[in-house]
């Protein structure tokens, strides 16, 4: 009998969901930017340091103490490091969808690069004091605030 998969808490089958590090400079900055290109708002973004967040981890079963990759969900589907990154890319508007071409480059390679990055994100952009508090007209965007 197959596997019956179920939909992460908090979320909906429609919901696409960017688990990002809410303390992280890149991080926050890429949440900007998908505030700022998704026009259409088909992304939700949730920090992993909120209760959202945690319990979308541990439903992947990730850690929840120590985070070291940006998570994308669809639905009963998680994707990490370049593969989340370029699937996010592919549903943005050109030229940002036009990025998704890198996909061709082996995911161990993109995944190298991508580690380094991520390894290192800190020491790079540094840190936030705490999460960053959601502009209001930005609100309905997170999954903390459905």
């Amino acid at each position: 009998m197959p596997e019956l998969k179920t939909l992460p808490p908090h979320l909906t089958a429609a919901d696409r969901v960017i688990l990002f590090d809410g303390v992280c400079r890149l991080c926050a900055g890429w949440s900007q930017f998908i505030l700022r290109y998704d026009r259409d708002a088909r992304f939700k973004l949730c920090s992993v340091q909120s209760p959202e967040g945690q319990a979308i981890l541990r439903h992947f079963a990730y850690p929840t103490d120590k985070f070291d990759t940006m998570l994308y969900v669809e639905a009963e589907s998680c994707y990490e490091r370049s593969d989340a990154l370029l699937r996010i890319l592919q549903q943005l508007p050109r030229p940002w969808s036009g990025l998704s071409v890198l996909r061709w480059i082996p995911g161990r390679v993109r995944d190298w690069g991508y580690n380094l990055i991520a390894r290192n994100r800190y020491r790079l952009f540094g840190r936030l004091n705490a999460c960053r508090v959601p502009p209001p007209e930005y609100r309905q965007r997170f999954v903390e605030h459905i």
